[in-house]
């Protein structure tokens, strides 16, 4: 008996070790085939990626044209003439101006497209369609909203327009193109003095482009108000600034004639020469200014001499006719196309700034003569236009409205929006 139950132990034994190897451990992963995953990852072979087209964004600079871009580009330049032949592109894509940007995209040397904007609203597109082009021009509309306003002088015009948020271009407007006919803004402008504008600015989809026209505009200098509006008749024939009553802020001659920086001399009768050290009638005005600034003519007129003289170094004369001239001295050099005998017009570039002759700086020196004597231009009353009275109904209708709206700019309001009507 106890050999039969010894035998049996080993049989059991075995039994259990069976079961055992037949019945994998709940907490042992299962063993995995790998072979068929490897064999299909060996055997794949690698997907082709689609890049597409190529794309450059170009900015025009001075000289570029097409043909050039295109060609440096690597596009082909048979394109290209092809579209000029279409007159409704041609002028866009002939007349590139430095700054422009254009932007191309290109497949294996083939134009796909071509980007350019005309103008603040206008652009210009070009698009592949099968063997030919397509061309569109896209108008971007801008919107304009009226704002206005006050700013009084502490140290310096451009210092107070700016703290009262107005942007370098409208600044240069007043001073240049509405009051520098009455106003020597180099000389004549003091701490307290007090201005207000009325003027256009331009949104495009909600983003401010530029600032736009200036409407109305009043500056008060040394306790004189100066006044002035932009009239243009509806049929265009005539247009710009004047007063309330209707004469033109334009004269015959800038009271400066470059942009301003500081003044360095004024009109003097007895003043020491800084490099002759004696005392000589100064009978003119020098404006400091750095190097290189350019100078205007002052009016409308004729150069009779552009050269080297004396103590003025290089030196512009230009005959106005009427027995009135104007020098510009120390120049560092002339204008590109300046020549004697030829006719310039009021703001024209005449020279730049320089230190020539006897000169202890950068400045010009200038002076307003009146047959062949110095006279002080700030002085003189300066000729104007007025509006034919004919326009007078349309122009007052006008006026009213610009200066009922500066009125609420004078009243110390710092940006008051107006809707445009």
């Amino acid at each position: 008996m106890w050999l039969a139950a010894g035998i049996s132990l080993p049989v059991l034994a075995a039994a259990i070790a069976l079961v055992l190897m037949r019945t994998p451990a709940s907490d042992a992963p299962a063993p995995v085939d790998l072979t068929p995953l490897a064999v299909a990852t060996t055997a794949a072979a690698p997907e082709a990626i689609d890049e597409g087209p190529d794309s450059v964004e170009i900015t025009v600079q001075p000289d570029d044209t097409l043909d050039q871009i295109f060609r440096s580009i690597g596009i082909d330049i048979g394109t290209l003439a092809s579209l000029r032949t279409r007159p409704e592109v041609r002028k866009a894509l002939d007349i590139l101006r430095p700054g422009d940007i254009i932007t191309l995209t290109y497949a294996d040397g083939v134009l796909q497209s071509l980007n350019r904007q005309i103008s603040d609203t206008l652009t210009l597109k070009v698009s592949r369609a099968g063997d030919d082009y397509a061309v569109n021009y896209i108008e971007n509309p801008l919107e304009t909203t009226v704002v206005s306003h006050h700013a009084r002088i502490e140290s310096s015009l451009f210092e107070a327009g700016q703290q009262a948020g107005i942007s370098s271009r409208t600044i240069m407007t007043l001073a240049n193109q509405i009051f520098g006919f009455d106003i020597d803004f180099a000389l004549d402008i003091r701490e307290g003095d007090e201005f207000s504008v009325l003027y256009e600015q331009e949104f495009q989809d909600g983003r401010y482009v530029n600032d736009g026209q200036v409407l109305a505009a009043e500056f008060v200098n040394r306790g004189k108000t100066h006044r002035a509006v932009w009239f243009e008749s509806k049929d265009g024939e005539v247009k710009g600034y004047y007063t309330p009553e209707g004469r033109g802020m334009r004269k015959a001659f800038l009271r400066a004639p470059l942009d301003f920086t500081r003044i360095s001399s004024r009109f003097n009768s007895a003043r020491k020469h800084p490099v002759l050290g004696v005392v000589r009638a100064h009978k003119g005005t020098d404006y400091a200014a750095p190097t290189g600034t350019p100078i205007w003519a002052a009016g409308n007129g004729r150069v009779i001499y552009a050269g080297r003289k004396g103590g003025y170094g290089n030196v512009v004369i230009i005959d106005h006719g009427k027995g009135i001239s104007t020098v510009y001295g120390h120049m560092s050099r002339f204008g590109r196309s300046l020549r004697v005998g030829r006719s310039v017009n009021q703001g024209d570039t005449i020279g730049y700034v320089g230190m020539t002759g006897l000169a202890t700086g950068p400045h010009l020196h200038y002076e307003y003569r009146v047959k062949g004597v110095q006279k002080n231009p700030a002085s003189l009353p300066m000729p104007t236009t007025e509006i034919p009275s004919v326009y007078m109904a349309e122009f007052r209708s006008q006026a009213e409205v610009a200066l009922a709206r500066l009125e609420i700019a004078d009243q110390d309001v710092p940006d008051q929006r107006f809707a445009q009507r």
